[in-house]
């Protein structure tokens, strides 16, 4: 190999290393950039994220504390009394006419129709038998079925009572 072979092999591996060097460096400047800008969060992990780390309660303290208190209950009561079932009569004529006159008057499901003659045996029971039975539902022997609440999980339980308590007044 001649001089001036081996002095182009020189020169040109430093250009190749210095190449390299420049390489390394730019590859580091954009990890480095990288990391500086904020990661992407999509919108569904945000409300996700949200809603598990929700308090789960409030802390009420002092004069100030007890009003807010007494309007989160306010708040509370009448977010429950419109959501009643119609609206919260407990006219058992309209809540039967609504919603119990469906089975009871044409024996649906096996439903006991409004005569003595379906309903003596039950009373027999007692009324808090068939309140029991009108709010949490039941499935006689003969295979009848009462839903709970009549079907309408809307309905109070003073809604219920008064409802059984006009179909009894209403036997024929």
């Amino acid at each position: 190999m001649r001089n001036y072979d081996l002095e182009f092999l020189k020169r040109f591996s430093m250009v190749i290393g210095l190449l390299a060097l420049v390489t390394l460096g730019l590859i580091l400047l954009a990890l480095y950039l990288h990391r500086q800008l904020p990661p992407e969060v999509s919108p569904t992990a945000a409300s996700r994220t949200a809603a598990r780390i929700h308090p789960a309660g409030s802390v009420y303290a002092g004069d100030t504390g007890a009003a807010a208190q007494a309007a989160a209950a306010a708040a509370a009561v009448a977010k429950a009394a419109s959501q009643v079932a119609y609206g919260g009569t407990t006219d058992g004529a309209v809540i039967y006419q609504n919603l119990c006159g469906a089975c009871h008057t044409n024996g649906v499901g096996k439903a006991p129709t409004l005569d003595h003659a379906h309903w003596d045996a039950r009373i027999a029971q007692g009324n808090e038998t068939l309140y029991k039975h009108a709010i949490e539902g039941f499935t006689g022997p003969d295979g009848g079925i009462m839903p709970p609440r009549g079907g309408n999980p809307a309905l109070t339980d003073e809604q219920v009572k008064a409802t059984v308590d006009w179909m009894l007044a209403n036997l024929k």
